[in-house]
């Protein structure tokens, strides 16, 4: 790409902001504005700016020398330095047979001013055009690197176990199965299973918690993870480009692919809008000639370049797309991921939210709430979690996980007892944990009130006689009871939650929550049809938010599908339109937050172009506005629309 090329390719009509080719624009010319690369991106402007104001003095001051061939070169040199790559791609688009684009109308109307010794005029519609792309291209390189700061963080090398020793490799030519090794203070540089015991990890990159997280043998390391303390090992589970985190970059950066109506409804007119610019020009100069008494071809011909300059497209084409691309870019600062500017659209409609409760609302995680025994707590614990560390049950784990630090007995004689629980032998008594069935099974009596409990329950005999229960239950979510009222605050009327959890604990989750209205003891078929009935209903739209892999076909079948900390979920990433990082339920609300404000300024920039130029349009056609007023209506009116558009990045939801 050619120096300067960025008012090709990032200019109303053609590319825009939001389109692939912003990503080149980008690192050509926008990136890392204080170095030598981009000093060079600016020095044609400044250079125009110094000719332009110095020339402005001269001929005010009627300075001797500043005449003739000087004078001219002087303008036309000052004039070059912008406007050369405007008129490449005013003959490429032509060449192409893309006759009527805003290209061709700036090239004709500067040249028409040089023609009539408008020369300030010419070179100052061409400077300020070209300030307005290297602003355009700054505010896009801001919103690009909120996101890229958030995601981009993976290392491009690991420290790869070969022939018995750990070499530099690039993290692309790493294979599934070999070991890595990550030192204190280093950045994962793949989704791996960890093969040391434990180890602690900041995924403030990833999530935007900023807290520790305890990862154990075993479990999932993501790239992007940060390793705080000892030296550990993972086994590579994906390869480098198909991890988690680079599919969610790779959709960040193409979120832009799917428009919103409105970016769709803009180009579509600037097509139609430019021809009938150019024809109304080219009438404006010559039916005069038959209605005017003293028609003079200067003066009409001056009226008809105004009037190119005032109508130029710019700051629709330029700043709308930039708005949905600031409002993505404030979306990932939120840890929130859209697809697509359309989701942004569509997600100001949503009127009705459904939410999955397992891992959504609550934090899909199984722990000891309540404990009852019969004999003391420290030989129940010790005897429940000595035979339940026989299984690999999720409520198991987390009562060995309670009983984290005790010593666990010996257990001999292990025996399943389908869907009731275990019977073992533990220091020569006979143990049997599991639910009521499994003791009534044994002939062994509980008390009544152990059934009635809501939450899963577990209990323990010891020689034949009952020992005690404890009660299991998935903790409900810090911010999820806010995230309800804040849903109910933004003007959702309706938040429903589905479960395949028993229905007794979902209501009491629900009750809890303030949620509207819950269903218990569904299958994912249920759940396929309760949102179909939601969705039935007069003017709803709805928002499903789940996990994004039990849930896959509710999500796709949902007006907009939310997937709720689904970084490691491949299924969440292709389904949903919608990803929260960091798993708050309280981001729902936020993300119409965001949704309603992107849409409230591109809204305000559409008005105050069409105001604008409405204005000054009348007043060029009847010859009180000059070239200079024709100015601040394109270039003028396209900076206060790109400097309201970054502003939602300076917004906090």
């Amino acid at each position: 790409m050619a120096p300067h090329q960025h008012h090709a390719d990032g200019c109303c009509g053609h590319q825009h902001p939001d389109d692939k080719h912003i990503h080149e624009h980008d690192h050509d010319h926008t990136h890392d504005h204080g170095d030598a690369a981009s000093f060079k991106t600016y020095l044609p402007a400044i250079t125009s700016l110094v000719l332009l104001l110095s020339a402005i003095a001269f001929d005010y001051f009627s300075v001797s020398f500043f005449e003739g061939y000087l004078r001219i070169t002087w303008y036309l040199v000052a004039y070059f330095l912008v406007a050369w790559p405007v008129i490449k791609e005013a003959f490429a688009t032509v060449a192409k047979g893309d006759i009527f684009t805003e290209f061709l109308l700036m090239v004709l109307a500067t040249v028409g001013a040089f023609a009539l010794g408008e020369y300030p005029e010419a070179v100052a519609v061409m400077l300020f055009y070209s300030i307005g792309e290297l602003f355009q291209g700054a505010a896009v390189s801001r919103a690009k690197n909120n996101i890229k700061a958030l995601l981009d963080v993976r290392p491009d090398t690991a420290q790869v176990l070969r022939d018995g020793e750990f070499v530099t490799v690039s993290a692309k030519d790493v294979t599934i199965g070999e070991t890595v090794q990550l030192k204190a203070g280093e950045k994962a540089p793949l989704d791996g299973e960890l093969e040391s015991e434990v180890a602690s990890f900041n995924t403030a990159a990833l999530t935007g918690e900023s807290k520790p997280n305890t990862i154990r043998k075993g479990e999932t390391v993501l790239a992007g993870m940060l390793n705080l303390d000892a030296v550990i090992t993972l086994k590579v589970t994906k390869k480098f480009e198909d991890s988690a985190l680079s599919k969610i970059l790779d959709l960040v950066q193409n979120a832009s692919s799917k428009k919103a109506k409105t970016e769709l409804l803009i180009r579509r007119f600037a097509k139609i809008y430019t021809p009938i610019v150019f024809f109304l020009a080219v009438a404006l100069t010559f039916v005069p000639y038959f209605f005017v008494a003293n028609y003079e071809f200067n003066v009409w011909l001056y009226r008809a370049l105004v009037f190119l300059v005032i109508s130029c497209p710019c700051a629709l084409v330029i700043s709308i797309p930039l708005g949905y691309f600031g409002g993505i870019g404030a979306a990932s600062a939120n840890g929130i991921l859209f697809k697509g500017s359309n989701y942004l659209d569509l997600i100001t409609k949503v009127n009705t939210v459904v939410l999955d409760k397992t891992g959504t609302l609550t934090e899909g995680v199984f722990k000891v709430k309540e404990i009852q025994s019969e004999i003391s707590r420290e030989e129940f614990v010790t005897y429940l979690a000595s035979i339940e560390s026989q299984s690999t049950h999720p409520i198991a784990k987390a009562i060995v996980a309670y009983a984290d630090g005790a010593k666990l007995l010996p257990v001999e004689n292990v025996k399943e007892v389908a869907g009731h629980g275990l019977k073992a032998e533990i220091n020569a008594n006979e143990v049997l944990a599991g639910n009521g069935k499994l003791l009534k099974q044994f002939g062994v009596a509980y008390p009544n009130e152990v059934d009635e409990k809501v939450e899963t329950t577990v209990l323990l005999t010891v020689n034949g006689r009952y020992a005690g229960f404890v009660t299991i239950a998935d903790e409900i979510k810090p911010d999820a009871k806010q995230a309800i009222i804040a849903l109910h605050s933004v003007g959702v009327n309706k938040v429903v939650m589905l479960s395949g959890d028993k229905n007794a604990i979902t209501q009491k989750v629900a009750e809890e929550l303030g949620v509207d209205l819950a269903f218990g003891d569904l299958l994912p078929e249920d759940k396929v049809t309760k949102l179909e009935a939601i969705k039935a209903e007069p003017n709803r739209t709805v928002a499903f938010v789940g996990d994004g892999i039990n849930d896959a076909p509710v999500l796709a079948l949902s007006d907009v599908g939310i997937a709720m900390g689904a970084l490691g979920s491949d299924v969440a990433i292709e389904t949903a339109d919608v990803v929260i990082q960091n798993d708050m339920p309280s981001k729902i609300a936020t993300a119409i937050k965001i949704g309603r404000a992107t849409k409230k300024i591109v809204y305000q920039n559409i008005g105050l172009a069409f105001g604008v130029k409405a204005i000054v349009l009348i007043l060029g056609a009847g010859g009180l506005a000059t070239m200079w007023e024709a100015v601040f209506a394109d270039v003028g009116v396209a900076f206060l629309a790109i400097l309201n558009a970054v502003r939602i990045q300076r917004m906090r939801f």
